[in-house]
């Protein structure tokens, strides 16, 4: 007779939530209260009410009835706002009017349906994720107490407390029927007040600075950023926000698989597979098993692809040999079968912009002696090998020799350019597959190729990372610890044990998974507070992650050794996934900030040392992990947050009284510490005053923008070929945003990209070019030596410093051609129809060596003839790469520093419509020309965005420096709309117009 096969049932209908009522005794006791009937005595708030009332006192209600959660998984603020019972805490203030959900208690509660269970079967309740504290019962039978949100839990269900359906008849009646249900209730409580009573008992410790959330948090495992960060604000959610499932399974199932895949020795690829089976009976009753394994290619489309190879495999197992981690007997078995491939049989998995993101499925199916089916479990996989190279370099740059920090892709060396990520909204339960494949889809567009999974969140779901495997967009993933100092009880680290466990096994297979890193920052807050002479969680981030990672994806008994136990190099090879202690980290005694070694976090221009961002040249390293510059985001999602206070704006009357850069409400909407000092420092330095909003938040986009591409541009530049691999990669932070702020995000809640995501892209391209402007004075100073002096201090002369960076494998013939343009003076009168022509061009052949940058000329800023080396504050140099067919490989503009000293001319701009986009022509030198979508009646946009419209008016390239006679084609999505128009804005002109649209 076959066994039982495993089923799996999720349970996502039929669940009710409620406010915990502290005057029932008992949890258990709230299950009697009814269900919430809309139009009764007890209806619900309307959702203008909640606004205006700001939900004071409101809450009350929510603790009479069960109501219908609106979806599942759910989260108790997602529920509050559908039912009108709280304000939108993105608004205005709302955010402190909500701030008594984290206090209280909140009940979920479903019911399914299960017929009688077959001889030797097992029914399991598996949780992938509880936000946070949490009692479960079921049918009044506590069987779980859960504190880390970060752990998936499995409950083996006792039969005695289960009711089961067989037994029902037709002539049952409703309520017999319903009386065979299975009740299953989760009892949440606060966070809050659990990290405060641990915080009693353990004491008070330091995490981080006042922005980054009460201290207690560090007590918890729970995501980091609902403390509050310096980007996002305080919500403690609460809820059962991963899905829960129903599992039904024989005397034997597939616990855990994982194929791995290396492509370490040459010219062969190789599979190799280990199962972990799982009981719940002795193996008299198992009888003898065997394993279907089959490699198939991932197909396009609907249509499976081919099947590469397939074998079934006898499973030598005694299962019920060694106990599970929740109860069960488990027994892994290593190399179940190992496949290596002939040339081409298998092709290699990329990363963006080296090749292409071939992936492929391993299905396991476990079967009975009689070949029945007992379970099936699917991995998707790539053939890569990645390794994070940590050897001596030969050479020396400003900093000295030290050791490099990068990325080895199957035997390529790659230079890093991407973000880092933080959870796209305070509540996760919103953030849909469609718009976190949308996230990571802008990301590729912007020619990145690594994301960095940022220590305070979450470990993502699934849909995450199998994006990034089929994006090509390599992970870097944080362990959730961030900016504190841990504790390092025995319950805590058990619990991080656990937690390390289930997610190193859930990531392991991933092609994109590049490093496991320890940690953000906590080494850096005992060195940067001096508040601790020890680390206590030292064990965790030096033993307990790095021994999860190593013992669940490091080197099985396939690792071929030689008779000297060396690694045979002619066999397959399959290593550990990289770990890295934290980040930053690499220095002797935990420095964090050691330029030769590790990676480094720069933040000395916004904070810090509040140095200029023209010296970031001088402030780099092996690999810079994270560095910004904040920036508003557009005039539209401004007045969303502002609410009332920017009523008058959106309805065309005006700013509105409060609406202006300094109001509360904007203060609200930016956590960065200290930002009204720091946003002063960088802009009084660089542009002219203003007072108007949209000038300044204008003003904000182009100071990041410049900023980080500038970073992006020099620290790229020391990736100069072997032994001289001075930076390994640059991770900008930060992607993405929770919520409507200003904030470092390079694209703003909604996906919408700021000026400095186009800018990135650029710098990132797989050809590049760069120039550098050296300013000459009469004596040294402490400006930046882009700077042009005219105080104290004399400008003598200016040098440019030129070069490109190819990131492709082959070598690059091109055309280098430099064009200089004098900007006109106060007194110079220009008309609509005149174009200002260069007064110096020149062309130089070039070659750019594969995989590195490479410098170009070291020559005098050309001036007019007759020209003092002051007016250099007028020119602007235009380089562009052009191959032998004269198709521009890459551009860039240099432009006089600072930008309060130009006067921006009024760029004749012209635009012609192309299919899909529009070509953008000029005739006097344009700084920062953003251009944008709105539809007709609309001029100033739309705040908030719609589920899936998030490509709607993006353009394929933006923030624009153009010169006469280098048109530049854009495209953009929507903009063969009827009654769409395109507004422009420029530095001279930053507050937006309409620009007319010509069909030619």
């Amino acid at each position: 007779m076959p066994h039982t096969q495993t089923r799996i049932r999720t349970l996502d209908a039929h669940w009710e939530w409620k406010q915990r009522d502290p005057a029932l005794h008992s949890a258990l006791d709230e299950l009697a209260l009814p269900s919430f009937v809309a139009g009764a005595a007890d209806a619900e708030i309307t959702s203008a009410d909640a606004d205006a009332d700001k939900g004071a006192d409101k809450h009350t209600d929510t603790k009479k009835a069960w109501r219908a959660a609106t979806a599942f998984p759910s989260e108790v603020h997602v529920e509050l706002l559908a039912a009108g019972l709280i304000p939108d805490p993105f608004v205005g203030f709302n955010e402190h009017a909500v701030q008594w959900i984290g206090h209280e208690e909140w009940l979920y509660r479903t019911t399914f349906a299960l017929d009688a269970l077959a001889e030797g079967e097992l029914a399991e309740l598996v949780f992938d994720g509880l936000d946070t504290v949490v009692d479960v019962y079921l049918n009044g039978h506590a069987i779980l107490s859960a504190d880390n949100q970060f752990r998936e839990y499995t409950v083996a269900l006792d039969p005695t407390l289960l009711h089961f359906t067989n037994s029902s008849t037709d002539t049952d009646t409703k309520e017999d029927k319903e009386s065979t249900d299975n009740i299953l209730l989760l009892h949440f409580k606060s966070a809050l007040a659990l990290a405060k009573a641990r915080e009693a008992q353990y004491g008070r410790v330091r995490a981080g600075s006042a922005n980054l959330g009460d201290p207690s948090r560090v007590y918890v495992r729970k995501a980091q950023y609902d403390w509050r960060w310096d980007w996002g604000p305080e919500l403690m959610t609460t809820g059962p926000y991963r899905p829960i499932h129903l599992r039904l399974s024989g005397p034997a199932r597939l616990a855990h698989i994982h194929a791995r895949t290396t492509a370490l020795a040459y010219p062969a690829l190789a599979l190799d597979v280990d199962l972990a089976f799982a009981s719940h009976t002795a193996r008299t009753h198992v009888g003898s098993l065997k394993v279907g394994v089959e490699l198939r290619e991932v197909g396009s489309g609907e249509g499976e692809g081919r099947v590469v190879r397939s074998e079934v495999v006898n499973v030598p197992v005694g299962l019920g040999s060694g106990e599970g981690e929740e109860g069960g007997r488990e027994e892994t078995l290593r190399d179940v079968l190992l496949w290596a491939f002939r040339d081409g049989e298998v092709a290699l998995w990329w990363p963006a912009g080296h090749g292409a993101q071939v992936l492929y499925d391993v299905v396991v199916v476990l079967l009975d002696e009689e070949g029945n089916a007992l379970d099936r479990a699917t991995q998707r996989v790539g053939f890569r090998s990645i390794a994070l190279v940590q050897e001596p370099l030969a050479h020396a740059d400003q900093y000295g020799t030290g050791s490099t920090f990068l990325f080895e892709v199957n035997g390529v060396r790659v230079f890093i350019g991407g973000s880092n990520w933080i959870p796209a909204d305070n509540l996760l339960t919103r953030i849909t597959p469609a718009r976190y494949r949308a996230w990571l889809a802008l990301l590729r567009a912007g020619n990145q190729n690594m994301v960095r999974l940022w220590g305070g969140g979450v470990y993502e779901p699934d849909v995450f990372y199998d994006a990034c495997d089929e994006l090509g967009i390599l992970i870097w993933q944080d362990f959730q610890f961030a900016c504190g100092i841990y504790p390092a009880h025995a319950s805590f680290v058990a619990s991080v044990r656990a937690e390390a466990r289930d997610t190193v096994r859930r990531l392991r297979h991933h092609a994109a998974l590049a490093l496991f890193c320890g940690n953000n920052e906590d080494y850096q807050q005992v060195l940067q507070w001096d508040v601790h002479t020890d680390l206590p969680a030292r064990v965790i981030y030096e033993q307990v992650l790095p021994e999860a990672v190593e013992a669940l994806t490091g080197p099985s008994s396939s690792n071929p050794k030689d008779e000297d136990g060396e690694k045979d190099k002619d066999k397959p090879r399959f290593d550990a996934v990289a770990y890295h202690r934290g980040s930053p980290y690499g220095g002797d005694g935990w420095d964090t900030s050691d330029p030769t070694v590790g990676d480094v976090h720069q933040w000395n221009v916004w904070g810090g040392k509040e140095r200029a961002w023209q010296e970031y040249e001088g402030m780099g390293g092996r690999f810079v992990s994270e560095f910004g510059i904040p920036s508003f985001p557009s005039l539209p999602l401004i007045k969303y947050w502002a609410g009332e206070e920017g009523k008058e704006g959106r309805e065309g009357k005006g700013e509105g009284e409060e609406l202006h850069a300094q109001a509360p409400v904007m203060a609200q909407h930016c956590r960065a510490g200290m930002h009204e000092r720091r946003f002063a420092i960088l802009m009084n330095e660089n542009f002219r005053v203003s007072e108007d909003l949209e000038t300044y938040a204008f003003r904000t986009q182009v100071l990041q923008s410049e900023a980080v591409g500038f970073a992006y541009r020099v620290w790229r530049r020391e990736w100069r070929g072997p032994g001289r691999e001075f930076c390994g990669g640059v991770l900008v932070w930060q992607l993405n945003d929770c919520w409507p702020v200003t904030s470092w995000a390079i694209a703003d809640y909604y996906l919408r990209p700021k000026p400095v995501f186009y800018t990135i892209a650029r710098e990132l391209a797989p050809i590049a070019v760069g120039i550098l402007r050296t300013v000459t004075k009469n004596r040294e100073n402490d400006r930046p030596k882009q700077f042009y002096e005219f105080g104290a201090f004399q400008t003598t002369g200016s040098t440019l410093s030129i070069w490109g960076a190819n990131n492709t494998l082959t070598p690059q013939t091109l055309t280098l051609h430099l064009d200089s343009f004098l900007l006109p003076t106060t007194t110079t009168t220009t008309t609509s129809t005149d174009t200002l022509h260069p007064f110096n061009s020149t062309s130089h052949p070039i070659t750019l060596p594969p995989n590195r940058s490479t410098p170009l000329l070291e020559i005098p800023l050309p001036l007019p003839h007759g020209a003092n080396a002051a007016d250099g504050v007028r020119v602007v140099v235009h380089a562009r790469l052009r191959d032998a067919a004269g198709v521009v490989m890459a551009r860039a503009s240099d432009w006089p520093q600072p930008f309060r000293y130009v006067r921006f001319p009024d760029p004749g701009l012209r635009l012609v419509r192309v299919p899909s986009g529009v070509r953008v022509e000029v005739r006097r030198p344009v700084k920062a020309l953003v251009l944008s979508l709105v539809r007709a009646g609309k001029e100033e946009g739309e705040g908030a965005v719609a589920e899936g419209e998030w490509e709607w008016g993006r353009w394929s390239d933006n923030a624009l420096d153009l010169v006469p006679g280098d048109a530049v084609v854009v495209r953009c999505e929507g903009l063969e709309e009827e009654g769409v128009k395109v507004r422009a804005a420029w530095m001279g002109r930053e507050r937006a117009k309409v620009v007319p649209v010509e069909d030619v």
